[in-house]
């Protein structure tokens, strides 16, 4: 049986609000009487964390994520319920934390690490190990207050990652950096996991939680909805905000996922009749060869009357992220006003430039459309709807990746004459 890493039961956090400062003050010099309005950031928190699990959580702003993750830390007491946590954690939480701005960098590291248990010598021999991850230059030896916040994120997630902890926790800080500091991350998180490191992971990027987690849990009002793989808590944490976007929120049923299923939002005007694969040849199919041409053909009828309808597909990997994301209104296509009881068929025609694998369908339909990806209407959005599986081509290259680039490849050789042309071959 798996060892446990992270145990809560029954975990709570209540702040205290007041309505104006003073009423703090008379709470405080008439005792007795509470002028406090009590706030609970998390409610009834339970939740096992494996030794070696990578666990996304995901919620709205407000939810209760980065709560959770400080009384795991232990840097907030709850309110009741019990914590039980086994091994050092490192963790890199909201921006600033745990480093004195005062201190140069190479002062915080030393700092942090006799925090995280490790000795002198210890937090010596790893120091150039962070610092050259970091990459800060000579900023090591000045004040924290002078850095940016890219380079502070730069030596705090260096010193968290590379002083061996048992379990590791980041609470959004990887968007913060330019691109090649976050594929550095995202290469030494994959490292950590599969060396045994048990990791707490929040992002609002749906994709990295599906690509680097095994599961996943959803916070809503600071209580756990749904604790389940990372595209089901996707799905549904997605189709709650598409609902929280909505112009009338209210009309929009959002379906909880079960054990085999995803969640969907749904109304009542419109049905999606079928959703089905075709080759060039308009016949049907359920799998391709990697580069070929399909058709997605999604059949539908409007119940009432629509102005500016517009469909769209999301294909997603077997880890749940998605490779290919767009709609019509997004293509600048126009489906134009529908009436009630009509009937179409929408047709997507692409390429797969895609690894052999199954991939998946999800299908949304909306109406009046007025930015990229925001529309006055949500109809519709159903998962899993089809599935294709995608064949390796034997006639094409090998390759590894996301995309075929299809490379095609040439040779340049100067001639002995430095005054030449470069002679093609």
């Amino acid at each position: 049986m798996a060892e446990v890493a992270i145990s809560l039961k029954g975990v709570s956090k209540c702040f205290k609000r007041y309505a104006r400062p003073v009423d703090r003050l008379k709470e405080i010099l008439l005792p007795g009487k509470s002028r406090a309005v009590p706030f609970w950031a998390i409610q009834e928190i339970d939740l096992e964390i494996f030794r070696g699990e990578t666990i996304g959580i995901v919620g709205q702003n407000g939810a209760g994520k980065s709560t959770l993750l400080q009384v795991i830390t232990q840097t907030l007491t709850p309110t009741s319920g019990q914590l039980t946590v086994n091994g050092r954690i490192s963790a890199l939480l909201e921006l600033g934390s745990g480093f004195n701005p005062e201190f140069t960098g190479r002062q915080n590291v030393f700092f942090n690490g006799r925090i995280l248990g490790l000795s002198q010598a210890e937090i010596e021999q790893k120091f150039d190990t962070i610092v050259e991850f970091a990459d800060i230059g000579d900023f090591i030896d000045q004040p924290v207050k002078t850095y940016s916040s890219g380079m502070f994120v730069r030596l705090a997630f260096a010193v968290a990652v590379n002083t061996d902890p048992d379990i590791l926790i980041v609470d959004e800080a990887l968007a913060v950096g330019d691109v090649y500091f976050q594929q550095k991350c995202f290469i030494r998180l994959r490292e950590l996991r599969e060396a045994g490191v048990t990791l707490l992971f929040v992002s609002h990027d749906s994709s990295a939680v599906c690509k680097l987690c095994d599961r996943a849990i959803l916070l809503e009002h600071g209580r756990v909805i749904l604790d389940a793989t990372p595209r089901q808590v996707v799905d549904l944490y997605e189709a709650k905000l598409l609902q929280k976007q909505d112009q009338a929120p209210e009309r929009i049923a959002i379906q909880m996922p079960q054990a085999s299923t995803d969640a969907a939002i749904t109304s009542t005007s419109v049905q999606l009749k079928y959703v089905q694969f075709l080759d060039a040849d308009n016949h049907a199919i359920q799998s391709a060869f990697s580069d070929s041409k399909v058709q997605l053909a999604i059949g539908l009828t409007f119940l009432e009357r629509m102005e500016d309808p517009h469909v769209g597909f999301r294909m997603r990997n077997r880890t749940g992220e998605v490779v290919f994301e767009s709609n019509t209104f997004c293509m600048k296509h126009s489906i134009g006003a529908v009436e009630a009881g009509s009937s179409i068929e929408a047709r997507f025609q692409f390429h797969l430039p895609l690894l052999a694998g199954d991939y998946t369908i999800t299908i949304g339909i909306a109406e009046g459309g007025f930015s990229e990806h925001q529309f006055k209407r949500v109809l519709t959005m159903l998962h899993n709807t089809a599935v294709l599986k995608i064949l390796q081509n034997p006639n094409a290259i090998l390759w590894a990746g996301i995309v075929n680039l299809n490379p095609t490849f040439e040779i340049y050789r100067s001639s002995s004459t430095p005054d030449e042309t470069l002679i093609e071959l």
